[in-house]
């Protein structure tokens, strides 16, 4: 009787311990997004996105050099991410930009969240204005995220003078997310 017990508890507390996992298929940390881990090489990406597909820039394949650019999609069809590479001896992935919804931080940043989210996540180290757009960088932190300037007020969108966050209404929206490892 006790050994029975004690065996349905010890597979109890398996199973709620695997519950407990998250799941981290759409996670961005700072060193991961999703399966990509920062240090993983470009020749892994077949392998990483086994279930997905992987779509490198034709000019650079007919040329033998190694894709600048690389398109993740699931087999559905949707666009995961775009991935940006380096030219080191060993090439990594050097940006991503996320393009499917369901990728957010730790924090829970992601695609669909607004300047207002990113406040109460993160302190904000530089805003950087751009001709179409504001890029916000956090501190400490490999992300950075563009807001179009559609989503300011109109006598903001068209100057070319910097933009500090008290300008920026907390309800705009996040257009790209970005991850930059160097």
């Amino acid at each position: 009787m006790k050994k029975t017990f004690l065996i349905l508890v010890l597979a109890c507390s398996i199973s709620w311990l695997q519950s407990c996992e998250k799941d981290t298929t759409f996670l961005i940390t700072e060193s991961s997004v999703g399966p990509l881990l920062k240090t993983s090489s470009v020749s892994e990406l077949e392998s990483i996105f086994v279930q997905d597909s992987i779509v490198k820039d034709t000019g650079a394949i007919t040329i033998g050099e190694i894709s600048k650019k690389v398109k993740v999609f699931e087999k559905g069809g949707k666009h995961l991410m775009t991935l940006t590479t380096n030219s080191d001896s060993i090439p990594t992935v050097e940006n991503i930009r996320i393009f499917d919804a369901r990728y957010s931080t730790s924090k829970g940043i992601g695609l669909s969240s607004t300047f207002q989210d990113i406040q109460q996540s993160y302190s904000i180290k530089k805003i950087v204005t751009t001709l179409n757009s504001v890029v916000i960088f956090p501190k400490s932190s490999n992300l950075y995220f563009t807001i179009d300037k559609e989503e300011l007020p109109s006598n903001l969108r068209y100057t070319t003078s910097n933009i500090e966050a008290v300008q920026i209404p907390g309800t705009a929206k996040i257009k790209y997310l970005m991850v930059g490892w160097e």
